[in-house]
């Protein structure tokens, strides 16, 4: 029975009992690996640091260093045996290190651990992360700035609930996603400038009596200074959390632009046309045009979503200092990582390739009476009502224009003044839609001029 009993809890590919399970939920070589340049770069710095402070001889750092930077070509040569049983990127390399250069290789790990190794490592790749990031935002925010300024002009419906509200400018639109990916860009730089401390030499928790150069290596590594709490520095991952926050908060936002792109290419709306780089044809329906990659570009946010859910979950029970739990970090950052940089740049492509339709954008805008709020406007400016009657005396003219089926600039003046005897001919003048966006000059307005002083203002700021 008890035989039975055993055969079935290791069976399957953990039929060799516990040891296989242990290799299977301990070994991170399959996800960490890709972190071998970082941990290469970490160990050139500690070497060249430990023989400056004589903690090694300059014989030994010299050894080292050209073992690190063979194991570095073997590995982008594709010619590294990586191994499972060695667990993880750190241990491959130091194994790998000693059976080129033989007893030096011990001579490296001084003064550091695995913990404070670790830590580096994945604080310079979230670092590279977040500069590509900042690049990839960059070169969004200009496909933006480019369409807002040939659109400038272009007239369109602006929405509150998906309703026709007033009019605006495409460039106007635009320039709005320019601001959101303008704070996205920097909640990037703002992490970068939390991220730039060095973890190494803080070793497994409580610091080393080794008489190290901390200033130094984290000058070499590109940090501005060294962490300052050695407690602290093995326990934190603040740094992947707030790079997986801000892609939350920027895929938030590229989901939102993508179901504004799926809904203006429907032929409902007509807006815009999305190239065939970035549309599909149906598999049964020839006439149709699929928006897959504005599509995908939303789904993917769920992904970016459950990553940052992921590693708070992992981190929020934690007691200090460092806990194994803590080697969950990384594969949901780099998933993360990764459809961040691919949605981005769908998105600067599909921004960057669209056909904007003016006609319908601007036969659009003239719908739903979203000049109302300019006829009550000139009430209050013109004929001195409060805004309030203003309001009233506006909806009832709403009202006529729908009896007669037809817009509020092609309602007689007569009606007009049967409503309101201080309405004049003047009020025309702002029933059109170009009137409208032409009038709304406060700043952050949708005026044309306004729209080009914003982009004039983003491009010297980029």
């Amino acid at each position: 029975m008890t035989g039975k009993t055993s055969n079935q809890m290791w069976g399957g590919r953990f039929a060799s009992g516990p040891d296989a399970i242990m290799e299977e939920i301990n070994a991170s070589i399959d996800f960490d690996r890709r972190l071998f340049a970082q941990d290469i770069e970490g160990s050139l710095a500690h070497a060249a640091m430990l023989a400056d402070t004589g903690i090694i001889s300059a014989e030994d750092r010299d050894k080292i260093t050209d073992g690190l930077n063979t194991i570095l070509s073997e590995i982008r040569s594709g010619g590294f045996d990586f191994s499972r049983r060695l667990e993880d990127i750190h241990m491959n390399i130091e194994a790998r290190l000693a059976d080129l250069i033989g007893p030096a290789a011990g001579r490296l790990h001084t003064a550091r651990s695995r913990n404070d190794q670790v830590a580096l490592d994945f604080r310079l790749w979230v670092k590279e992360q977040l500069q590509k990031t900042d690049a990839a935002l960059t070169a969004l925010i200009t496909a933006f700035l480019d369409r807002a300024e040939e659109h400038a002009d272009t007239v369109m419906p602006g929405f509150t609930h998906l309703q026709t509200a007033q009019p605006v400018t495409f460039g106007h639109h635009c320039m709005a996603y320019v601001e959101m990916f303008g704070r996205d860009r920097g909640r990037a730089r703002d992490a970068l400038a939390r991220l730039d401390e060095c973890p190494l030499g803080t070793a497994a928790l409580a610091g080393t009596g080794f008489p190290i150069d901390r200033q130094k290596t984290a000058e070499t590594l590109g940090f501005s200074a060294p962490t300052r709490n050695s407690i602290d520095t093995v326990s934190d991952r603040d740094f992947a959390l707030e790079f997986l926050a801000l892609a939350a908060i920027c895929g938030t936002h590229l989901s939102r632009l993508a179901e504004e792109i799926v809904i203006w290419s429907t032929p409902q709306f007509g807006f815009v046309r999305l190239s065939d780089a970035f549309s599909t044809g149906s598999s049964i329906m020839p006439q149709k045009k699929n928006p897959d990659a504005a599509e995908l570009v939303r789904a993917k946010t769920g992904r970016i979503n459950g990553a940052l859910i992921a590693l708070l979950t992992v981190m929020k029970g934690l007691p200090l200092a460092y806990s194994k739990d803590m080697q969950e970090d990384k594969e949901q950052v780099f998933d993360a990582a990764e459809t961040l940089e691919l949605a981005l740049a769908a998105m600067t492509g599909m921004i960057g390739d669209l056909t904007v339709s003016k006609e319908t954008m601007k036969a659009a805008a003239g719908a739903g009476y979203s000049t109302a709020t300019d006829l009550a406007d000139w009430l209050v400016r013109e004929a001195g009502l409060p805004f309030r009657e203003a309001h009233h005396v506006t909806g009832k003219a709403v009202a006529l224009a729908e009896q007669h089926g037809c817009a509020l600039a092609d309602l007689p003046l007569a009606d007009l003044q049967a409503i309101n005897s201080a309405i004049t001919q003047d009020i025309y003048s702002v029933l059109t839609v170009e009137a409208s966006v032409a009038s709304r000059t406060s700043f952050g307005g949708t005026a044309p001029v306004r729209v080009r002083e914003q982009i004039a203002w983003w491009r010297s700021r980029l």
